[in-house]
Order: C-alpha cells, then sequence, then structure tokens
C-alpha cells in the first residue's frame, strides 16, 4: 500500500501524528503518547519550537551540560556543552582543571573572512570576459548597497569580488570569488542575499549563472588555541615517556588518515558541544574543520604537539564560521542563556572558547590513550547507561556501580551481573 500523502504540511501537529501512526506504526497509541510526552508544557514555548522546522511533531532532547573551570586568555569561564555522549563533559571538565593550573588556554582569531561564489558558464572570449568584469565590477559593490549598510554599520561588508577563471577543472566553469566580513553574525543570510544581487547584476546573454551561495569551507575564518607547559609538569607518573607518547599520538593522525578521522572527530565532540549549545550550525563547522584538515591534499589532524628545550606545546587551529547574533542565537531561550553564561562574547571570543573546547577534548583523548587506554574511563561513564537499559532499581544500580568500581566494564559483563543479582534474589 501506497504511504504518500498529498497536503501534509497542512495538517495540525495531532493530524500529522494521527497520519504517521496509521501509516508506520499499526495504530498504536503508545507511539502518540511516546510524542507529547516530550512537548513542552509551556504553549509559547512549544509554537516557538514548532516554528523551527517543518513538520514537527514533538522536540528531540539533547543534554544540556556545562564544563566549569577553563581558563582562557587570563579569564574564567563556564562552558555550556550539549551532547549526547558520555564522558565528554566529564574529560573538558578535567581537562580545564588540569590546564588552570598551568597557564589556562591561549587563544587567538587569525583572521575572519568568510566566502561566497557566483558560480557561472561562460563559452566566449576569455579576455572579453576580463575586461566585461572589469568594467562592472563597481557596479556589482552598488548594487549590494542596501543590503550591506547595516552590516557596515557594524564594521563588516564585501571586501572584495574576484573573477576566477576555473576552466581548467571544468569547461566553461568560472566564478566570482566574493570575501566578506560579518562582524558577530555567522552571516549566511547576508552573504547569499549579497550574492544573488551580485549574480543579477552580472548576468548577460553570453553569462549563464548556474548558482550563487555561501561556502563553508572559511580557512582564512581560522582561530588558534594552544597551551604549554614544562615537560616535567604534565603526568604524575613518567612526564617524559608520556609527552614522548602523546606527541607520537598527534604525529600518527598526521600521517595515518584512518586514525586522523577518529583524532578529529574527538576534537569535533568538544567543538560541536559547544557550536550546538549556543545555537549554531555545527554542520557547516564539521565540513568547514574536516575541508581544512585535507587542505593540503591528505586529510590530517587538527592538532599539532612539539616537546622543545623541555617545554611541552599542543595547539590547534581551526576555522570557525560563528554568530553570536541573528539565527537560534536570539530565539532559542538554552541558546540565549548560553551566551549570557560566556559573557555574552563577540563572534571573534566565542571563536576562541570553541577552539579551546575542541583543543581540551583532543588532550584528553590522547592522555587516555597513551596511558590508561580509552575503554577504562568511557565504559564507566557509559555503565549508568547500560544499568538503564536494563531498568535496574536504585539499589540495584547502586550495587552495579559499586560491583564494577575496580573491574572491566563491557555491555555482557554488566548484563551477567544484573542477572545474576536479580536470580538471587
Amino acid at each position: 500500500m501506497s504511504k504518500t500523502v498529498s497536503g501534509f504540511s497542512k495538517l495540525n501537529k495531532i493530524e500529522k501524528i494521527d497520519w504517521l501512526i496509521s501509516n508506520f506504526f499499526n495504530n498504536d497509541e503508545k507511539v502518540a503518547k511516546c510524542l507529547a510526552q516530550y512537548w513542552n508544557s509551556n504553549k509559547i514555548l512549544q509554537d516557538l519550537h514548532d516554528d523551527f522546522i517543518e513538520n514537527t511533531i514533538s522536540n528531540f532532547y539533547m543534554p544540556f551540560a556545562i564544563a566549569p573551570n577553563f581558563v582562557i586568555n587570563g579569564k574564567d569561564y563556564t562552558i555550556p556543552m550539549t551532547i549526547e555522549e558520555s564522558s565528554v563533559v566529564a574529560a573538558a571538565s578535567l581537562v580545564a582543571k588540569f590546564w588552570s593550573t598551568r597557564g589556562g588556554f591561549k587563544a587567538t582569531v587569525i583572521s575572519t573572512v568568510k566566502i561566497g561564489q557566483v558560480h557561472f558558464m561562460f563559452e566566449g572570449n576569455k579576455i572579453a570576459l576580463q575586461n566585461y568584469f572589469s568594467s562592472k565590477k563597481e557596479g556589482l559593490f552598488k548594487v549590494t548597497e542596501e543590503i550591506t549598510k547595516n552590516m557596515k554599520k557594524r564594521g563588516g561588508g564585501i571586501l572584495d569580488i574576484e573573477l576566477r577563471d576555473k576552466t581548467a577543472e571544468l569547461n566553461n566553469y568560472y566564478q566570482l570569488h566574493v570575501t566578506f566580513e560579518t562582524a558577530d553574525s555567522m552571516g549566511a543570510n547576508f552573504i547569499n542575499s549579497c550574492l544573488e544581487a551580485i549574480a543579477n547584476e552580472f548576468e548577460n546573454e553570453g553569462i549563464q549563472i548556474v548558482m550563487s551561495i555561501l561556502s563553508n569551507y572559511v580557512p582564512d575564518c581560522l582561530v588558534r588555541a594552544e597551551v604549554s607547559c614544562k615537560v616535567n609538569e604534565l603526568y604524575a607518573e613518567n612526564s617524559a615517556l608520556f609527552a614522548q607518547k602523546f606527541v607520537q599520538a598527534v604525529q600518527i593522525a598526521n600521517a595515518e588518515p584512518h586514525r586522523a578521522v577518529t583524532h578529529n572527530k574527538g576534537i569535533m565532540n568538544g567543538v560541536d558541544a559547544v557550536v550546538l549549545a549556543t545555537g549554531n550550525d555545527f554542520r557547516a563547522i564539521e565540513a568547514g574543520a574536516h575541508a581544512y584538515a585535507a587542505k593540503d591534499g591528505q586529510y590530517k589532524s587538527l592538532t599539532n604537539a612539539t616537546i622543545e628545550n623541555g617545554i611541552f606545546k599542543f595547539w590547534i587551529e581551526v576555522p570557525l564560521a560563528l554568530g553570536t547574533v541573528g539565527g537560534l542565537t536570539k530565539l532559542h531561550p538554552l541558546s540565549k542563556l548560553s551566551l549570557q553564561l560566556l559573557g555574552n562574547p563577540s563572534a571573534k571570543e566565542l571563536m576562541e572558547i570553541i577552539a579551546v573546547a575542541g583543543l581540551a577534548q583532543n588532550f584528553a583523548a590522547l592522555r587516555a590513550l597513551t596511558t590508561t587506554g580509552i575503554q577504562k574511563g568511557h565504559m564507566k561513564m557509559h555503565l549508568t547507561n547500560i544499568i538503564k537499559q536494563l531498568g535496574a532499581t536504585e539499589s540495584e544500580k547502586q550495587f552495579l556501580i559499586n560491583y564494577f568500581e575496580n573491574k572491566t566494564v563491557t555491555h555482557n559483563a554488566v548484563v551477567e551481573a544484573y542477572n545474576k543479582l536479580v536470580g538471587d534474589k
């Protein structure tokens, strides 16, 4: 039986759910109850969430946590994090505390340039195209003046428009490569509006505009964060060996793409958690960061580490196109609260904070990997999730936590211990 539907978007929420459970869940009322239990009891707040996207039927909650004790450029921060993976927040908090007694994190924004492109096809003479562009360039700036006037007041706007010949990559393909400064906004709508106005002004009979769109690859919207200390201050048991293995772990991520992907995934655990909490676009950040990791022709680590003259240094350089105004940053109550928690930072300061979160997460992962192994801490944190899945009572939960205090945690081991506990009752 066909499950296609016409006019679905015009149905109200209850009608959408009725259609869903009748077509996919055999009219199971438990499905409707499951969806409804995540609605916000505050109707105004629920209506706000319903308007974020289309065809909403419920809310999908993510844990909202905080990681205290970060010191960044001499300033104390408690960082909001939204993530479902256990151990991430705990690891960030521990690393923040560790480095707070060793000078804290240093961070600086290297550049904040963002990019948009008008992609077009042209089969005529290249010199004629260049002459046409030169004659039109001033007019391309003028046609966007109404769009850019408010951005200019905040120190932003269009920086330059450049004609690029891409015919070596694709026959007849050219682009207008436009650079922007968007101040404290991420600027996606602003950039796209400018590009469309530019495209309309530039198009003529010989120029076929294909599309006009910002790029999420922003290698010139770059931030650096770092930590450093004497090698003998790193690790209680054997600092020199730990530092050596740590640097080797980073070198392996630079040499081996299979490792680099997992290495950078750990970095993005920290980055994405703060990006989400502050109402920014984590998909754009992910895409841009991973493209930057492959900028030299091979996918590599986003972090680096060295030991020189007895000093251990660990740093990250990562592109982060972020905003502290516009979008969800002012609409979602928890995003607003997150920015308030961070002291209502500028976009540049938020870039620094998020880069630090990524660096801290990577330090935690590499410290675990090169010492006790990643699973010991991770599975301890995961233990409570396994116990919940088993439906254990509070007393059974406490017994299992105590039981596994000095034992290896695996899913099978927890199930066996639980079954034995229940069987012995």
